[in-house]
């Protein structure tokens, strides 16, 4: 049970953390590099709550604020231009997550910090003792993943992005204002981003570069999955077991490099990876 409940929570954690890349890249077909610093932006999001011994709880919607507002500034005044050279754009979050990183040193070290976590102790499952907060994961990506595929198929702003990703160009012509859907979904993009950062913060330290490893796990999932949550959900349950497998049963540093590995193979025998038209 202690493995399976493993599993269910690091699967539920690459899926947090990846999500808003995955929109960015839907729509806009360009990968984010700026995402690591993003997440690192909630990370520190959450720690300026408990600094301010505040609610736990709230390091959450603070850290979606953050993010929102970071993204659409972002959008509007360094991605915007560069919608036309995507090589250039990808450069320039490259950049930016270079930038944000170096503000956030600047504001609060290079030390190593900690948050509270809003879920406390474990929780008895069949048995098994498990970190509340962990099982607090697996709802949650379900909830994120709802909300996502809802927003994505039940929504007139859904259904204008689905437009936008399979024809920009007739999207333009029936009307739809391209530009403002990339606003919103790039905004949206980066706030999923710092929740993520916030909510995978209390199980582990902070310091100005940890979102850099999720960032490398986070594309090389989007890079198999494409623009379909339900493919990224589905990637990251397999290649989050395989993770969990090899890290239990061969080697930590192995497991570390699995999704990694996992990822170039399956592009390397099926291109379009697991997303479906």
């Amino acid at each position: 049970m202690g493995l399976l409940l493993d599993i269910l929570s690091t699967a539920a954690m690459l899926f947090i953390v990846t999500a808003g890349l995955m929109i960015i890249f839907g729509v806009m077909k360009i990968v984010n590099f700026a995402h690591g610093a993003i997440i690192t932006l909630g990370c520190y999001a959450s720690l300026v709550v408990t600094q301010l011994g505040l609610n736990p709880w709230l390091a959450l919607p603070a850290a979606l604020a953050a993010g929102t507002a970071t993204g659409m500034v972002v959008e509007r005044l360094i991605v915007q231009p560069l919608y036309r050279r995507p090589l250039d754009a990808i450069l320039a979050t490259w950049g930016l997550g270079i930038v944000i990183g170096q503000l956030i040193t600047m504001a609060f070290g290079r030390e190593v910090q900690f948050v509270d976590s809003p879920l406390q102790g474990a929780a008895d499952i069949l048995g098994t003792e498990y970190s509340a907060y962990r099982l607090f994961l697996i709802p949650a990506a379900l909830l994120l993943y709802a909300v996502l595929s809802a927003l994505l198929n039940r929504t007139r702003f859904g259904v204008r992005t689905r437009a936008v990703i399979m024809n920009e160009n007739l999207a333009r012509g029936l009307g739809i204002r391209a530009e403002r859907i990339r606003f919103v979904t790039f905004g949206l993009g980066a706030g999923l981003g710092a929740l993520a950062g916030a909510l995978i913060t209390p199980l582990s330290s902070v310091d100005p570069n940890m979102g850099l490893p999720w960032l490398v796990s986070a594309f090389m999932l989007v890079m198999v999955a494409g623009h379909s949550i339900g493919a990224l959900l589905l990637t990251c349950v397999l290649y989050g077991a395989c993770q969990v497998l090899v890290s239990v049963y061969v080697s930590p540093i192995l497991g570390g490099v699995t999704i990694a590995v996992l990822a170039a193979l399956t592009l390397r025998l099926r291109p379009q990876g697991f997303a479906h038209d």
